[in-house]
């Protein structure tokens, strides 16, 4: 980013170029389902090997892999040489965001003639940012097809929601701070009767959510036997402010760390597959959001046994993986609350961050976050090296902070840990706003940190390796 004559930031070419490919993977990601397979089309454009979970793995230096669990969680990596001391770079962002699921009961009918989708809270979200916006629906259905039931991703791709907001003449209270009722005010409303546009894109002119899948998926209905359905912000990624600084989207936590991880990580894919030792790591994970305590989570087995399975291949010893996992690094990477412009006592005097002022490194004395000084030293070093700014974050000491991914696997895996990320305002709204230099930052920085190899002496200094 440039300044002109009156000293305002301009966007250069480079950092749009940075956001449209940001906007991009946020429009092809309304769900975790869509996120993944919009990794594996990447990956696969750069020709990783699809290892599927249920069978044997043949894992080759200078190899490149990935796989997928329940179809939102993916881990890809590169092999390096095994002529020297197996050692991870490994790396993760989470892909889902605070949302309205649909349950498995999707519609509620009335009053009257109206049509409403049953949904419950998906993490914890700025629930008067969804009303008054256009909604969409979008997931993974469960289709009977050929003897086979088959995984399907569906999104209807056009505005067919809304939750409306109660008029102020009818609740004089609304500015007040009263809070909304979430099994009542929450409803999106799906159709009022009387056919129109909706009917008319079904075979029967039925005005009904399955109906509407179904005919999106090329099925009939009574094909449909479960779906994973998620109410999806349909407003476009806008990038905005005097001088093109900003950009707002959907989902931005934790998609544009998503983003940049993966950008960073097939950028030194090349220089990953000549390094001695060392094998990149890339995780994209589900369900931080609500605790990462499932199957395909940040506290599922699903990195430790990836991480296994490739350590075997250079290493059969039952110490192997141990002494691996002890010579190894992680970054997880979840935004971080920028500084408030309305509200700048929200922050830390000490440890405010900025849009557009560099990578945020994260620490909180709760373990909220898994950074110390060893792992802040180590990252602030790639980042030195890959000419990225760095800024440090903590939270007032009377607020509470949040959590992500770093902590629950640095504890799982035995594995030094920073946990860092972009500066944004608005989390969890259903529309939010970072700069347009931090994306490029990410992306830069992680690149740098897959492409050297390091040592973690037994004095506890660190020894780098270009």
């Amino acid at each position: 980013m440039l300044s002109d004559s009156s000293g305002t930031s301009v966007a250069t070419p480079e950092d749009i170029m940075t956001s449209q490919g940001l906007v991009s993977f946020i429009d092809a990601s309304p769900t975790p389902f869509h996120a993944v397979a919009e990794s594996r089309r990447r990956l696969e454009a750069e020709g990783f090997s699809f290892m599927p979970e249920t069978a044997s793995w043949h894992v080759e230096p200078g190899g490149r892999y990935y796989t997928v669990r329940n179809d939102s969680s993916l881990i890809a990596f590169v092999v390096g040489k095994y002529s020297g001391e197996l050692s991870f770079r490994i790396a993760c962002a989470h892909v889902d965001s605070p949302a309205l699921r649909i349950k498995q009961v999707k519609e509620l009918t009335g009053p009257g003639s109206y049509v409403r989708l049953n949904v419950e809270e998906y993490g914890s979200l700025i629930e008067r940012s969804w009303l008054d916006r256009p909604l969409s629906v979008a997931g993974r259905a469960l289709v009977r097809e050929d003897g086979r039931i088959r995984s399907r991703l569906v999104m209807l791709d056009r505005e067919a929601l809304i939750i409306p907001s109660v008029a102020i003449h009818l609740n004089r209270a609304v500015n007040d701070g009263v809070a909304l009722n979430r099994q009542v005010d929450l409803c999106p409303l799906l159709a009022a009767g009387g056919g129109g546009r909706l009917a008319d894109e079904t075979p029967k002119g039925e005005a009904s959510l399955d109906s509407l899948v179904a005919h999106k998926l090329g099925v009939d209905v009574e094909q449909l036997l479960a779906c994973d359905l998620i109410v999806c912000n349909r407003q476009q990624p806008v990038v905005w402010g005097a001088g093109g600084e900003f950009i707002s989207a959907p989902r931005l936590d934790d998609l544009q760390c998503a983003y940049a991880l993966l950008e960073g990580f097939l950028a030194a894919s090349d220089k990953c597959a000549t390094l001695d030792g060392g094998v990149s790591v890339l995780c994209l994970l589900d369900h931080e959001e609500v605790g990462s305590r499932t199957m395909k989570g940040a506290q599922s087995t699903f990195v430790s046994d990836v991480l296994q399975r490739i350590a075997y291949r250079a290493d059969p010893t039952p110490e192997g993986l141990q002494c691996a996992l002890r010579r190894s690094f992680m970054v997880s990477s979840d935004n971080a609350h920028a500084t408030h412009p309305n509200h700048p006592e929200l922050s830390d005097e000490g440890n405010r961050v900025w849009l557009n002022g560099g990578i945020v490194i994260k620490e909180n004395a709760q373990q909220r976050y898994a950074t110390d000084a060893l792992s802040r030293a180590f990252f602030s070093e790639i980042c030195r090296r890959a000419n990225v700014p760095v800024q440090h974050y903590a939270n007032r000491s009377d607020i509470t902070c949040g959590s992500t991914i770093g902590n629950m696997l640095a504890s799982e895996l035995g594995v030094l840990t920073v946990d860092v990320g972009a500066p944004q305002l608005a989390m969890h709204s259903a529309f939010e706003t970072a700069g347009m230099l931090d994306t490029d930052y990410l992306t830069r920085a992680f690149a740098a940190y897959f492409a050297v190899t390091h040592t973690l002496e037994p004095d506890g200094s660190i020894l780098f390796f270009a």
